[in-house]
Order: structure tokens, then sequence, then C-alpha cells
């Protein structure tokens, strides 16, 4: 497409590009890859949590279930660089098949002693996921078009926050009916079926040349790229505060939870109202980011974030409810908005190292986050801990403003 091309497209009839977008077929294939991956992911990932809880009673280990989901971020920079080596299709397909193979050996776990094989296959299950992300990113800018990846990553994330509508309710539901084994048999499957639709899509791949530098030097000039881009660094940057903040703020969801005087599974209405307002936002992404611009939309979500973090302290399920769709609805924003600015910035010989390189620097820190979180929710009044959460958000909202 012409640059002359892609302006008409970004012009005042925003629905055009939205409508182009589902039009296309391998983004939809995308999208529903998205979708039936991501189903089984926020259930597993609810389902964790309470498992833990069932079964040892602490608010702290339920909250380490998650971050052993995150931790493989950390190795993302070196994770990612996989997919600059190897085709993006055939990588993708492995990488969904190699969950759906291990999830099932969690039939295993019915006791605390056991809970360390729950924790390693969440490791496992993370490493798998942080490589899915790098290459289905870089696949998506061989098939998508580069004026309407903005749309696309929008209505990603309207599919995979979506989901939290209906997920993590009928994960609890399966967990309830059938305990931990049967919502990670369930995982299993939807990995299964995604493989499927990824080995449906019709993308012609430039075969990856032989790296000149070796997998440490291939890893280094990627992250030289992102960090020396006046564009991307910013979005970055707060992009990793903003998960750094979401990680306490999901470290005390259990808290909250108990706050109010519910069971633990009550946590799933809290992720579908987050999952309510991650689908409004994601639709409206594109035409926003051409609008305000990438730093500008970012901004906002964070100070919609900042406020909805602040207020989940109060006890009323009403405005912890309200603060769950908020938050669903600004946290989205800079990872749109920074995701969206490396595709469009990164050489594709980079593309799946720097992008799994700014994954780790955004998401990285949401395992200091929930461990932080982890380690505070147990000693800190909620009164106290979310409203300055809040705070570090709202300053990081306004210096991502400044020019």
């Amino acid at each position: 497409m012409t640059k002359e091309g892609t302006k008409k497209s970004a012009g005042p009839h925003g629905h055009r590009p939205l409508i182009r977008v589902l039009r296309d077929r391998n983004a939809g294939l995308f999208l529903a890859g998205v979708v039936v991956s991501g189903f089984g992911t926020s259930a597993l990932w609810l389902a964790a949590g309470v498992w833990v809880k069932d079964l040892t009673g602490s608010d702290g280990l339920a909250a380490l279930s998650m971050l052993a989901m995150w931790a493989p971020t950390l190795l993302g920079p070196v994770l990612g660089t996989l997919a600059d080596r190897v085709r993006r299709r055939p990588l993708l397909i492995a990488t969904g098949l190699l969950p759906a193979c291990l999830l099932p050996t969690l039939f295993a776990v019915d006791s605390p002693d056991a809970l360390w094989l729950l924790f390693a296959v969440l490791l496992v299950y993370g490493a798998a996921g942080v490589v899915q992300d790098a290459a289905e990113s870089a696949l998506v800018t061989a098939a998508v078009d580069p004026g309407l990846l903005g749309d696309f990553n929008g209505l990603r994330t309207t599919a995979g926050e979506g989901v939290k509508l209906v997920a993590p309710p009928a994960g609890a539901g399966l967990y309830a009916a059938y305990g931990g084994p049967g919502v990670a048999l369930l995982d299993a499957a939807t990995f299964v079926v995604a493989t499927g639709v990824y080995a449906a899509l019709r993308v012609r791949e430039t075969p990856p040349r032989r790296p000149a530098a070796t997998w440490w030097r291939h890893t280094a000039e990627g992250a030289r790229h992102l960090w020396g881009h006046p564009r991307l660094r910013p979005l970055v940057l707060a992009g990793g505060v903003t998960m750094l903040c979401a990680g306490v703020n999901g470290a005390t969801t259990y808290a909250v939870v108990d706050a109010l005087g519910h069971s633990p599974a009550y946590a799933g209405a809290l992720y579908a109202v987050q999952g309510a307002g991650s689908v409004a936002v994601g639709v409206l992404a594109g035409p926003a980011v051409r609008r305000l611009g990438g730093r500008r939309f970012a901004a906002a979500g964070l100070a919609l974030f900042a406020v909805a973090v602040t207020v989940r302290a109060a006890p009323y399920d009403a405005v912890v409810l309200a603060s769950g769709a908020a938050i669903g609805a600004g946290l989205p924003a800079v990872l749109i908005a920074a995701l969206t600015a490396v595709q469009r910035e990164t050489p594709d010989a980079l593309l799946g190292g720097v992008t799994a390189t700014a994954g780790s620097l955004v998401l990285a820190p949401n395992v200091l986050g929930l461990a932080v979180g982890a380690a505070l929710v147990d000693l800190a009044d909620l009164r106290l801990l979310l409203p300055v959460v809040g705070a570090v958000l709202l300053g990081t909202a306004t210096a991502l403003r400044s020019p």
C-alpha cells in the first residue's frame, strides 16, 4: 500500500479500516486463534489461583501461581529471537502443541505437596507463550497492511481480553464441578484447536536468513534498536511502569474479594467486568491512535487506570466492579500503542527479537509487581496500597503526555 493509500484509509471514515481488517481471511484466523487459546488461558489463570488458594489457604501463594506464568517474560529478549531464526507459522504451531501436551499432567496435583508440578507447568506454559507472542506479532506484519496495524492490534485486544466476559466464570464453574484438572484439560483442548487455526493461515513467509551474528549479538542488536528509537522508548518504558503497577494490583485480587465478603471464586466476576472494559477500548483503539497519536492515547488510558485502581480499595461491590471495567478499558491502551509502534518501526529481520524484548520490558515488571504485591497483600491495608499504585500511574501518564 502506498503512503497516500494509508492516509486515505486512516481518514475521516474511521470505520473503514476496521471493516477491512474484519474482512481479511488471515486477520480473521489470527483473531480466532487468539479467542480460542485465550479462552483456555483465562480460565486457567483464574483456576490456578483458586486451586492454590484452596489447597493452601494462602493469598500470597495464590498470587505466586500468576507469577509463575509471567516469570518467563524475563527471558523474552533471548526467547523471542527464535522467531527471527526459523519460519514463524510452524513455530506458532509448535508452541501451541507444547502446552497442550503438558497440561494433562496436572491431574496429578491433588495436595500441597504436588504444587511443584503446577508451578513447573505454568513456567513452561509462560515460556511457550513468550515465543508464540513474538512469532505471531512478527507474522502479522506479513499478513496485515501496515496502515491497519493499530486497528488489528485493537481488535486483538478485544478478542483476547473479551474472552474474560465468559472464560473466568466458565472456568470457575468448571473448577467447582471438576476441580483444577478439568480446567487444565479444557485449556489443552483449546490449544489443539488454536493450532489447527494457525495451520490454516495463508501467509507467504520469506525464509529466515542465516544469522550473521550469534544468538546473543542478535538479541543485543534488537535491544539497541528498541532503546535508541525516540518513538519506541517512551512507550515501552511507560508500559513497563504500567505493568509493574498492574502486577501489584493483580496480587490484591483475592484480598479485595475477601474484603467484599465473597468466596475466592468471585474473582471470576472481577475478571469478567475487566474483559468488558477491554472490549470497548480494543474496538476504539485504531481510530483513537490515528486521532490522538500513540503517546496521548496511552496517557489517557493510564489516567483512567490510575483512577480505577485508587477507588478499588472501597469495600463496595458496585464500586469494585465499576473499577474493574475501567481498569480493563485503561490498561490495554499503552500496550496497544507500544506494540503498534514496534511493528511499524522495526525491520522484519529484527522484528521477532525486538517484539519479545519490548514484551519483556513491558511485561517483566509485572513479575516484580506480582512478587511485591504478594509480599504486601497480607501486610498493608488496601486503602493505603492501592491509592499509592494509582498515584504512580497518574505520574506516568503525566510524563508520557509531556513532549
